[in-house]
This record gives C-alpha cells, sequence and structure tokens, in this order.
C-alpha cells in the first residue's frame, strides 16, 4: 500500500549539491530511505578505515521527532561496511548537511562511489524526559541484572 500524505511527516529538505538524489523509499513497506553519496570522486576504505561522507542536503526536522541514519544491511552483510555512530542521530535544531560515518570491518577495501547508496534513513518521533528523583526505584523482577545476565 502507498504511503499517504496521512501517514507523512512533512520535512524540509534543502539540496546543498546539484543534481544529488534526495533520500528515497525503496518499497512501499520501507521504514527508511535511502542515502547517496554526494561526491565528487569514488573514495577507497581500506579494512578498518573510517570516513564522513557527505550527503549533499540539510533538514528542519520537525520538533518532536528525530531522523535517525542507520546502516543498510545488503553493504553490512556483503562487504563490511557499516556507520560507527549506529544510529546517528540528527536533532530537530540541526540544519548542516546530512552525513554518514562509514567504517569498513572486511579484509579488503570498499570503494564509495558518487551516487552509491550508503545508509538510510528513518524518521520517528521522540519523547523528552523530566526527571523525578527519587529515593530509591520500584522493585522489579529482573532489578539490576543486565549486559547478559539471562545467559543469551
Amino acid at each position: 500500500m502507498p504511503v499517504t500524505p496521512m501517514d507523512a511527516v512533512t520535512v524540509a529538505i534543502v539540496r546543498l549539491r546539484p543534481g544529488v538524489p534526495l533520500p528515497e523509499y525503496q518499497s512501499d513497506g520501507a521504514a527508511g530511505m535511502d542515502l547517496s553519496a554526494a561526491l565528487d570522486e569514488p573514495i577507497e576504505l581500506r579494512p578498518g578505515e573510517r570516513r564522513l561522507v557527505p550527503c549533499g542536503f540539510a533538514i528542519a526536522v520537525p520538533r518532536g521527532y528525530e531522523a535517525q541514519v542507520r546502516p543498510r544491511s545488503g553493504l553490512a552483510a556483503n562487504y563490511g561496511l557499516t556507520l560507527l555512530n549506529s544510529p546517528g542521530t540528527i536533532d530537530s535544531d540541526y540544519r548542516g548537511e546530512v552525513k554518514a560515518v562509514l567504517v569498513n570491518h572486511s579484509n579488503a577495501a570498499f570503494v564509495v562511489t558518487p551516487g552509491m547508496r550508503i545508509a538510510q534513513l528513518v524518521v520517528a518521533p521522540v519523547s523528552r524526559a523530566a526527571w523525578s528523583e527519587a529515593g530509591a526505584l520500584p522493585e522489579t523482577e529482573r532489578g539490576g541484572g543486565g549486559f547478559g545476565h539471562t545467559g543469551h
């Protein structure tokens, strides 16, 4: 079923480089829009190397939302290419260029070419927390167990 305006959150976008592809959903059920590398020439990522790759646009995320920059599963599974700060959060008050922090976790060099789909962008609602300082927290069965305490 196609996304309708009732489902959509309107996000202002400014193309910073002529001809750069804007984020785009690849299927009707996709949660994320693919982001493309806004490069003038290919760049090589050697094994273990990381690079900040521009996407060629800036956005104004509405207050109460965030945009999350996430890895593309195919690049991760097939080439070991992923994002270091995943998901990377774009706050509603950020107005700079959207970029992806790519890292090559494979043992072979990877070439990122201009226009290559390198990451995905998910726009999601966020809640703001209001702290309520307390003398103790309510008890739960789990308690303070964490970091693999369930054996999984």
